[in-house]
This record gives structure tokens, C-alpha cells and sequence, in this order.
């Protein structure tokens, strides 16, 4: 399992039936699925997103997390971030989950935070065509891999 984490002052979602969900300051997590990811990727990376201290303190050190500053969090499903590109130009995305597995996963991360954070996650919508609009703070933007567990 992979996400993409951005520190965000708003985030926007369009979902191609034309419905808009929206974040103010906090993160958008831009996550992919693999076929091998299974609930402890889930636990770790909840757990690792939830309590990332990337926003700052009152000396603009980046020390607290999303729970210190009571920020929103988005959760938006892209299998492209699986993409191997070792070979030629086009990626191959076989490493990313089909639905069947992939959507109850994506939908306990998004349990599970909502859990951790006492809140509403917004999301996206699983499969779905969808514009992201954000402003990215810092920028600020963090790559995790539950596999690599760096």
C-alpha cells in the first residue's frame, strides 16, 4: 500500500457526476493498493498518516500532527501510484489491486482514520474520474510504502 501525503491549506475533489467534496488546512492522502496489501498495511499507514508532524509549532518547526492541529484529512484512491516503469515508456499497472480487494481496504483506511481522528474523512470516489484542486502548503509532500517501512 501506497500513499502520497500533501500538507494542504484546501483541498478540492471533483467527481465526474459533478459533485464537489472539500478540506480546508490539513492532509490529502492520494492512496494506492496492491494486490499483497492486506489490514496490517492499512494499520501502519493510518497510524503513520494520522500522527505525521508536518505541520508547524509555534516556532514553525514541523512538529505536530494532524491530530495537534485538529486538521482535515482527504482520502483520494489512485492506482497509478503503483506504476512500475522499469520497462519502456508505458507504465504497467498490474501491481495494483482489483476492485474486489481494493475497495474494502480503501474504505477501512478511511474507517480507521476516521476512528483516529474523531471526524468526517472526506474522499473521493473509488474508480471514479475525478480533478484534485489544492494548494499545496510548504510544499509539503511525503511518500510511504508499507512494504518499505521507511
Amino acid at each position: 500500500m501506497r500513499v502520497l501525503v500533501q500538507r494542504v491549506s484546501k483541498a478540492q475533489v471533483i467527481i465526474e457526476e459533478g459533485e464537489k467534496r472539500e478540506i480546508k488546512e490539513g492532509l490529502l492522502v492520494l492512496l494506492g493498493i496492491e494486490e499483497a496489501d492486506d489490514l496490517s498495511d492499512v494499520n501502519w499507514l493510518v497510524k503513520k498518516v494520522i500522527n505525521l508532524r508536518v505541520f508547524d509549532d509555534e516556532q514553525g518547526i514541523m512538529n505536530q500532527s494532524l491530530l495537534d492541529i485538529k486538521g482535515a484529512l482527504m482520502v483520494v484512491s489512485q492506482f497509478t501510484l503503483m506504476a512500475a516503469t522499469k520497462k519502456g515508456n508505458r507504465p504497467s499497472y498490474i501491481r495494483a489491486a482489483k476492485h474486489e480487494h481494493a475497495i474494502p481496504l480503501y474504505e477501512l483506511f478511511i474507517k480507521e482514520a476516521e476512528a483516529l481522528l474523531g471526524t468526517k474523512v472526506a474522499t473521493g470516489s473509488f474508480g471514479a474520474m475525478m480533478q484534485l484542486h489544492i494548494v499545496n502548503e510548504g510544499p509539503v509532500t511525503i511518500w510511504m510504502d508499507s512494504k518499505q517501512k521507511e
